[in-house]
């Protein structure tokens, strides 16, 4: 089965030296063919930063990527730089696209920017991009799994997450869900779980999931969870198209990241 690594959260400038080693042999060792990284990927959006993170990326040397900035990207102290050129520091270092989009026989990947220099935290996803979205998952080819990638959440379990949602969420999902998507990644919370939103919003006639992933290499842990990534793994099998979803907690103990859950998801009918 085909390889995704899906990472979030990096914050450098934050970073944990140990786990960042860790998270090298890890992918070295998995091999995935792409990796996602939806977001926060420094910690202050200084220059250095972005280059430490640029430069661990080529160190992990994955043969395709797809990057998104998040809120942490966006400089907030220097205000100039906010207001005017808020994702210049982050196009140094990873080009000019704020919404790429990944196509393979067997991925698409479509990145939505969901930050606004006027937001400090929260997100938001417009009309038009929800439609540029779903016109784009619609011309998806039937042995694609179909991706869609945000950095603010797009479902939360927890109350206390909830102002965190991703602002038109509700539209975004629907729409994407009747275009075709079979998960929506995202970040931001640093509380890593998967979950059937098809279960949740009775409008939803296809199955469709969100996948959140933890910060992977920041000493800003939060609630239960360690350090986290996950690997998406896809393919068929005997005609029937499945997903699974491999989430790797970095073990303080052990020094490396281990596999802390797998789950077999099936994908609806293309």
């Amino acid at each position: 089965m085909k390889a995704v690594l899906h990472i979030s959260d990096l914050h450098y400038g934050t970073e944990r030296p140990m786990v960042v080693k860790a998270l090298e042999r890890l992918v070295h060792a998995q091999a995935p063919g792409m990796v996602i990284l939806s977001g926060d990927i420094t910690q202050r959006a200084r220059r250095a930063e972005f280059a430490a993170a640029g430069a661990l990326m080529e160190r992990l040397a994955v043969p395709a990527r797809l990057i998104l900035p998040g809120n942490h990207d966006i400089p907030l102290f220097d205000l100039a730089t906010r207001f005017f050129r808020p994702y210049s520091r982050y196009q140094r270092v990873f080009g000019p696209e704020l919404e790429p989009v990944h196509e393979s026989r067997d991925v698409l990947a479509i990145g939505v920017r969901t930050t606004r220099r006027y937001r400090h935290i929260e997100g938001e996803v417009s009309a038009r991009q929800v439609e540029q979205v779903a016109r784009r998952l619609r011309q998806a080819g039937p042995d694609q799994l179909r991706i869609v990638v945000t950095h603010q959440p797009v479902h939360v379990l927890h109350a206390a997450d909830k102002e965190h949602l991703l602002r038109g969420h509700e539209r975004a999902v629907e729409a994407w869900a009747q275009a075709g998507a079979d998960l929506i990644l995202g970040g931001h919370i640093h509380r890593p779980f998967m979950c059937g939103l098809h279960e949740h919003l009775p409008n939803l006639r296809r199955r469709v999931w969100a996948l959140q992933a933890g910060t992977a290499v920041s000493s800003r842990v939060r609630h239960d969870s360690n350090n986290s990534i996950n690997l998406i793994r896809h393919g068929f099998e005997g005609g029937a198209d499945r997903c699974v979803v491999e989430r790797w907690d970095y073990e303080d103990e052990e020094d490396e990241f281990v596999l802390f859950e797998s789950l077999s998801i099936p994908l609806s009918e293309r």
